[in-house]
């Protein structure tokens, strides 16, 4: 596979692909286009574009072409090189570049570099799948002309009556919407002493119900039961041990088991106290509840086990 296509490929993903010692391919988005000539909506794309004075090399083309050749980075490096090189030497013999997916590149009578993007792929990959459409246009203002003219064809006179007669509508109106406001408010009214009194109905019922519910919980004939003696033995909760003397953290939680195992033999009450919050297992010596007494025992850890020994202090 040529350079150009590795080109066209890494065009979905980066805006800039940079071909050492030769030029840059650049694109750069573009909203949806209305062709109001012939009525053409095309979707957002990338167009691309060519910029010969960007000649650096970025590493990004070398290292996708020599991981997809499977050769080493200064060999593609040479590679890409040589054929930039072949690529210069056609356009100053006047030859035309045309790559596949891309566009074509030539060298205009004043020696300049020129570039025809190719329409054919669209880089943007959201607008993947779709394409441009035909709308055919709409007849709207022919029918508005139309309506017009029959408007005009159709005669239209006022006589005194007509005139006498429309002049007298206003008040039947106002006098009609005056009926309904008032047949309206009665209605409303009505529905509103209705609904009073089955709400006071309700009310009453359920007053009625919790009294006898009352009476009935509150007076009986039986003799009430004799309950049977029961004897609990409260005992005052044990101080939890306050202080922990640290012996270590570790990442691994074997490595952790392993280092109680071997507190233990050298006879501390060793115990994992869990993970902290930085997601490392905690070994402590032991837990003390009186904190004279975990400060001796530091002390003595320290002079005899591990200077880097800590307490800690739950509360």
């Amino acid at each position: 596979m040529g350079t150009e296509h590795y080109i066209a490929e890494l065009l979905y993903r980066y805006n800039c692909v940079m071909v050492p010692e030769f030029g840059a391919f650049l694109t750069q988005m573009e909203s949806a286009v209305i062709n109001e000539s012939n009525n053409t909506f095309s979707p957002p794309r990338k167009t691309i574009s060519f910029n010969e004075q960007l000649t650096s090399n970025d590493g990004l083309l070398v290292s996708y072409m020599a991981d997809a050749e499977k050769m080493s980075y200064e060999d593609m490096q040479k590679k890409i090189a040589w054929v930039s090189q072949q690529w210069k030497l056609k356009l100053e013999a006047g030859e035309k570049l045309s790559f596949p997916n891309l566009g074509e590149l030539w060298r205009n009578q004043e020696g300049k570099t020129q570039f025809q993007p190719s329409n054919e792929v669209n880089y943007l990959t959201s607008s993947f799948g779709l394409s441009s459409f035909v709308a055919s246009p709409i007849t709207r203002e022919i029918l508005k002309e139309e309506i017009l003219e029959l408007e005009e064809k159709v005669p239209f006179t006022i006589t005194p009556e007509a005139r006498k007669e429309r002049s007298n509508r206003p008040y039947f109106k106002y006098a009609a919407v005056i009926l309904l406001a008032v047949a309206t408010s009665f209605t409303g009214y009505r529905l509103y002493n209705e609904n009073v009194n089955t709400q006071q109905l309700v009310r009453q019922e359920a007053e009625q119900q919790v009294s006898r519910n009352i009476q009935e919980a509150t007076f009986f004939n039986t003799a009430p039961l004799e309950l049977p003696v029961i004897s609990l033995n409260i005992s005052s909760p044990k101080k939890s041990a306050a202080h922990q003397i640290i012996a270590g953290a570790f990442r691994v939680k074997e490595n952790a088991d392993k280092k109680v195992e071997q507190l233990k033999e050298k006879g501390y009450d060793a115990l994992y106290i869990g993970e902290n919050e930085y997601g490392l297992h905690m070994v402590a010596y032991g837990s003390y509840s009186n904190t004279d007494e975990a400060l001796q025992e530091l002390r003595k850890i320290k002079a005899s086990e591990s200077s880097e020994a800590w307490m800690r202090s739950v509360k």
